[in-house]
């Protein structure tokens, strides 16, 4: 299992299960899909993915239809997809991800965060060199052979296959997010979730009140409702060093 899985396995899904704004953050995301691509899931693949990750995390079915009708209502505000990138304390880079009606006031609540760790907000673009981007699906394993799906997705844009538990991890390049949901929809695989990932290039080995220092920053950021994930390059402690 190759670094992606050692950060993903130590970050987001640990993030996404414990933010108490699943669910608002998820609405958001339906309707900057339908804003894009319009309401139907037939044909707009990325609100298709976020209802799949809605259900994913145990989003109620009329959660997701209220989300589904106000995303369309002519009130609803406008929100824009916004990331910030910057350092930390210890040198530590971070990505924020943000969905907002009011970048004003985003950027404020942002660069407070960062700052008043220690750290301080850079340009757009500044920490792409650090971060590969990356799509990731979570499929039901079933009798599905890990090793054999990897060679049966690689001429559509798969990189990593692995098995964890009960699922099969797929990552992909950003770029091949549509080829790859449509392999797998065309072939009958069920698609628990998928989405889009930042991951770092190199971890970052920090001491334990260090890594506490980053921990608060990464918590504050993340109380904040604009914010949508928060990325960095620092190893947690119990992270293997990956292969």
């Amino acid at each position: 299992m190759g670094r992606a899985f050692e950060f993903r396995k130590g970050r987001k899904l640990k993030r996404w299960g414990q933010m108490s704004k699943t669910f608002s953050r998820i609405g958001k995301d339906i309707v900057v899909a339908i804003r894009a691509g319009g309401p139907n899931p037939e044909s707009n693949g990325k609100l298709r993915a976020i209802i799949q990750n809605a259900k994913a995390v145990n989003m109620p079915k009329e959660n997701i239809e209220r989300a589904l009708k106000k995303a369309v209502a002519k009130d609803t505000a406008d929100y824009k997809e916004i990331v910030y990138e910057g350092y930390g304390p210890h040198g530590i880079a971070v990505v924020v991800e943000c969905t907002t009606d009011n970048p004003v006031r985003t950027v404020a609540g942002v660069r407070s965060a960062i700052t008043r760790a220690g750290g301080s907000l850079g340009t757009s673009g500044m920490l792409d060199f650090m971060f590969d981007r990356k799509c990731v699906f979570h499929i039901t394993a079933g009798s599905t052979d890990a090793e054999e799906l990897e060679l049966e997705m690689i001429d559509v844009g798969a990189d990593e296959v692995f098995a964890e538990e009960d699922q099969i991890v797929i990552y992909g390049g950003f770029t091949e997010f549509g080829h790859i949901q449509q392999y797998l929809e065309s072939n009958n695989y069920q698609v628990i979730s998928s989405g889009f990932e930042r991951i770092p290039t190199e971890l970052k080995d920090l001491t334990p009140d260090q890594e506490k220092d980053i921990e608060k920053m990464i918590e504050k950021l993340e109380d904040d409702d604009d914010v949508q994930m928060v990325y960095h390059n620092m190893r947690e402690s119990g992270e293997g060093e990956g292969e």
